[in-house]
């Protein structure tokens, strides 16, 4: 059977859909190709983000920032992190909008947060597209 592809997006793609494709990675790999990618990539993975997941095991270090043009041009599932406006428009089956705030200039507080918050949001998601 052929595994659904699955899209994390936000604007620079070195935070949150960084972490979340790192959540995805690590708990469904096996369900599903996963993606990331952002309208306007910032070139690098912050390392708050990296701190942030590896404190919890999963290690995202190896990540690198990248365009839409860098991902296949099709998925069956698109989440995007609060940017659908900004976000150009990607074939998909099924999109969604998850209002996640953005860590950048923020404390590693604020990355643990939305890490924590990002982990419950791909857990459910990906836990019920497994059932479909």
């Amino acid at each position: 059977m052929t595994k659904r592809k699955v899209l994390f997006a936000c604007v620079g793609n070195c935070c949150r859909s960084q972490m979340a494709e790192g959540f995805a990675r690590k708990f469904f790999a096996d369900k599903f190709e996963i993606y990331s990618a952002g309208s306007k990539p910032a070139g690098f993975v912050h390392p708050d983000a990296i701190a942030a997941m590896k404190e919890i095991g999963i290690d995202i270090s190896s990540n690198y920032s990248k365009g839409f043009n860098e991902v296949p041009a099709d998925f069956d599932y698109v989440v995007t992190m609060g940017c659908a406006e900004t976000c150009p428009l990607v074939a998909a089956r099924k999109r969604e909008d998850w209002q996640i705030m953005d860590p950048i200039g923020q404390p590693i507080s604020v990355f643990r947060s939305v890490r924590d918050d990002l982990g419950k949001k791909v857990e459910k998601f990906l836990t019920s597209l497994d059932t479909e």
